[in-house]
């Protein structure tokens, strides 16, 4: 009963090795476009625009407490980036962008040793 199932096994690997031992040319054509859109994304998704993550908040209010607080934060740590965000009409220092919760939670606990009024939150990327 065995031998019906060698033998479909065996034609099934003469067939793949037949397959396989084509030879020609593929030319492939690439839109400029294309490529400008590639490199758009992977900037985006670097500074975590394209993420629908967590935040952590360190300041709202004045340009120029916001730089001094970003200063502090970079000093302290580097492992998150930061960034100052606009919203009229104060400015506001967000650290990182997290996939989870969890994450945010975790950095948060090193944060808040630095920067106690801290918090995580949920910012709307639509713009």
């Amino acid at each position: 009963m065995r031998y019906p199932l060698y033998i479909t096994f065996i034609l099934f690997a003469l067939n793949s090795n037949y397959a396989t031992a084509q030879q020609g040319t593929v030319e492939i054509y690439e839109n400029e476009k294309l490529t400008e859109l590639l490199k758009l994304k992977t900037m985006l998704s670097k500074e975590n625009k394209l993420s629908d993550g967590f935040t952590i908040q360190l300041y709202y209010g004045e340009l120029k407490q916001a730089n001094t607080i970003i200063r502090d934060y970079q000093k302290s740590q580097s492992v998150w980036k930061a960034s100052i965000e606009y919203e009229t009409p104060n400015y506001k220092v967000w650290v990182g962008n997290f996939v989870t919760r969890l994450e945010a939670d975790r950095a948060l606990m090193e944060i808040q040793k630095k920067f106690p009024n801290a918090f995580v939150f949920k910012p709307d990327r639509r713009n």
